[in-house]
């Protein structure tokens, strides 16, 4: 009984070591990929669809993009051990506030199959720091949309990160068609602790126009940056 009793409570403690703050729409594929301490990327088009419950660490950045309600949206997810990376929230908040960095970011195009640059260029028009929060302005010029109006957001706590980047301008592809109001392109990124673990958590959306002939290249191809960003932001630590 005693031997039954133990291996029940081993078996319950393997299937609770990433389960929170994860909820079951993250399959068994996709938690052994976690746990190998990779990338996992999902494709979820809506919000419903999200992986991850509410929690002190998910709150805000699930607020964020429930309120944006994207009809294109992925998530992008690592975890990442505590021990031996105490100071990740410096690393990652010091890549995420590199705005220049941002250009060069290599992108690859599956339409075309070629390598392009994510940002042909990227600055700072306006940095404001307040305790602990970040606001920053910048125009990130990104082909075939042109200059993006940016408005970016850095907050940090005790052991959380939170970040979020915001279109201010109407986008337009190729300066013929309208593909996106203001406000309505985000990424957010939320780094927290979970016990033994750190969690980096993104989300990245998009509500756009619909253009039936472009519907599908516009998905693929700002779903896509955001998953580049958020993977190189993730890479540099």
């Amino acid at each position: 009984m005693k031997k039954l009793l133990f291996l029940f409570l081993c078996i319950l403690s393997a299937s609770f070591l990433i389960a929170d703050p994860f909820n079951a729409k993250l399959s068994a594929e996709e938690r052994a990929t976690l746990e190998r301490n990779e990338v996992l990327i999902r494709n979820i088009d809506k919000m419903k669809n999200v992986c991850v419950t509410e929690t002190a660490g998910t709150k805000q950045i699930l607020a964020t993009m429930k309120a944006l309600n994207p009809v294109y949206t992925a998530e992008i997810i690592q975890i990442r051990p505590y021990a031996g990376n105490e100071d990740l929230l410096t690393v990652i908040k010091s890549a995420l506030l590199n705005i220049p960095d941002y250009a060069g970011i290599p992108y690859w195009s599956v339409r075309v199959g070629k390598w392009y640059e994510l940002y042909d260029s990227a600055k700072i028009t306006s940095l404001e720091t307040n305790e602990n929060k970040t606001n920053i302005l910048a125009d990130l010029e990104m082909s075939p949309f042109g200059v993006i109006n940016a408005r970016i957001t850095l907050e940090e706590g005790k052991d959380y990160l939170y970040y979020d980047m915001t279109n201010l301008n109407k986008l337009r592809y190729h300066d013929r068609f309208n593909v996106i109001k203001p406000e309505n392109m985000k990424s957010a990124i939320a780094v927290f602790r979970d016990g033994d673990n750190w969690v980096l958590y993104a989300i990245g959306g998009v509500d756009t126009y619909k253009v039936f002939f472009l519907e599908e290249r516009v998905e693929t191809s700002f779903i896509n940056r955001i998953k580049t960003f958020c993977n190189f932001i993730f890479s540099k630590i």
